[in-house]
């Protein structure tokens, strides 16, 4: 290992090798820290790309029974669960690995190990046997990312999971708790029902989806409520322990208290940064009152030679605006001219519907007072929805009434994940209500709702008609 670098990332996930790589292309020696023996981070080994693939065969059993809709039946499905686990790995081990490649091809030093500060140009690295090794450094990325919160006082068990375990498929069980009604909770739980749980969400407020639109939230909420066992809202878990078949959980709602038993519980109720434990006392990085670390638009720390990316920077959390963190921070390293402000981070929940959002929401519009017009497109009205017998979704443009510029986008239905895009681009290019109208989408496709949403603005929707108000 060389003693010193030029650049050191601590932490290898889409934040830290997305840094890293541009930082080698660059022209910068790039050293990267982390404790997988590849690249990847949760997203790629414990989030984002296991949970997709998991995401994925639901939908495949989810589409087979809604076939008989269509005149086509299919017997009932045999689930290999050992088999589907080891292809889950396999769709882990190949990404991990690719990037892995990636960093080599660029001849970044990859180190697995543990780093902590010395001080401010000095690391400490602990692998997994050895003595601790030092590395002093010129610049610093820290891009450590974050970890599951758990509830206060929760008994030790293997039959109450964090998003980690109930990726890992170990079974099936007969009932599913779910505590947390946020997109990790919904997404994990979509998986759990269409494999043969009994899947049970609880969630403390009035709304799966806290703090998202909720006329978007309403087109998931009834699929949801048709295929999960139960959904509890204004509901708390006051406690759980260990029972005879699992977890007896005692749910306490309008001042009343029930209890249910369970073969397994996952809690998902959020995530916190991981700041603790890296020597950060070494340094002058400052922390703000939630753990997260004070950074500026280049992602500086108050130490300028150390910078911060992804989910120990701030919200959201979400990996592709990490990628960007970390370019942005790559590029302000190099001497460029660079600052991380987008006007539009896109969102995305990966359940059935999709639901996906970017820029300004229209609740953030009314707690701010901004004067907006909404635009809505239903999908009963597209003829792509139809065919796809899908026709429960929403398009939605968020517009300033005086320019008609584009300022959100919000999206309800099949694949919105990949409709969002052009949202961002809108929002990001300062489109107005115009532009969409007039640039002209393929039909028959789930991106016309798009252009139908701007003409609604304007009361010329060919597909739905809604004349504009005088």
């Amino acid at each position: 290992m060389s003693k010193t670098t030029q650049l050191v990332v601590i932490g290898a996930g889409p934040g830290g090798y997305a840094a890293a790589f541009l930082a080698a292309d660059l022209g910068i020696e790039a050293t990267i820290i982390d404790t997988e023996p590849n690249p990847g981070g949760v997203c790629l080994y414990r989030g984002c790309i296991p949970s997709k693939a998991l995401l994925h065969v639901a939908k495949l059993l989810s589409e087979s029974k809604e076939a008989k809709n269509w005149g086509i039946e299919f017997s009932e499905p045999k689930i290999n669960l050992n088999k589907l686990r080891q292809w889950k790995n396999d769709v882990v081990e190949k990404m991990t690995g690719g990037v892995g490649q990636l960093a080599k091809l660029r001849k970044i030093n990859y180190i697995q190990g543990r780093a902590t500060f010395l001080n401010s140009t000095a690391l400490t690295i602990q692998k997994e046997s050895g003595p601790a090794e030092e590395l002093k450094f010129q610049y610093c990325v820290l891009a450590t990312g974050s970890r599951p919160i758990s509830l206060p006082d929760l008994p030790i068990s293997e039959n109450i999971l964090n998003s980690t375990g109930a990726l890992e498929l170990k079974d099936i069980p007969k009932t599913f708790l779910v505590v947390g009604g946020g997109y990790i909770g919904l997404e994990l739980g979509t998986v759990y029902t269409e494999l043969g749980s009994q899947v049970t969400v609880v969630e403390m407020t009035a709304s799966l989806l806290p703090g998202v639109d909720r006329d978007l939230v309403q087109v998931l909420a009834k699929n949801v409520e048709k295929k999960f066992s139960s959904v509890l809202l204004n509901t708390k878990v006051v406690q759980m322990k260990e029972a005879k078949s699992g977890i007896e959980v005692t749910f306490e709602s309008a001042g009343k208290q029930t209890r249910r038993e369970f073969e397994k519980v996952l809690v998902a109720i959020g995530r916190k940064p991981n700041t603790t434990g890296l020597g950060l006392e070494n340094t002058k990085v400052e922390l703000d009152p939630k753990g997260f670390i004070k950074v500026n638009l280049q992602r500086q720390t108050k130490e300028p030679h150390i910078y911060a990316i992804g989910d120990v920077a701030g919200e959201p959390m979400l990996a592709h605006k990490a990628s960007h963190e970390g370019r942005v921070a790559a590029e302000a390293i190099a001497g460029h001219k660079v600052a991380f402000e987008p006007k539009a981070i896109p969102a995305v929940v990966f359940t059935d519907p999709e639901i996906a959002w970017c820029g300004l929401t229209e609740a953030q519009a009314q707690k701010e007072n901004k004067n907006v017009k909404v635009a809505k497109f239903p999908w009963g009205a597209s003829g792509r929805a139809t065919t796809l017998d899908r026709s429960e979704g929403v398009t939605k443009l968020i517009l300033d009434p005086e320019t008609e510029r584009v300022l959100g986008v919000g999206i309800a239905g099949v694949g919105a994940g990949e409709l969002i895009a052009e949202g961002v681009l809108a929002v990001e290019m300062a489109a107005s209500a115009t532009d969409l109208k007039l640039s002209i989408h393929p039909h028959p496709t789930l991106s016309e709702t798009m252009m139908e949403s701007a003409e609604v603005f304007f009361g010329q929707s060919t597909h739905f008609y809604r004349p504009k108000k005088s």
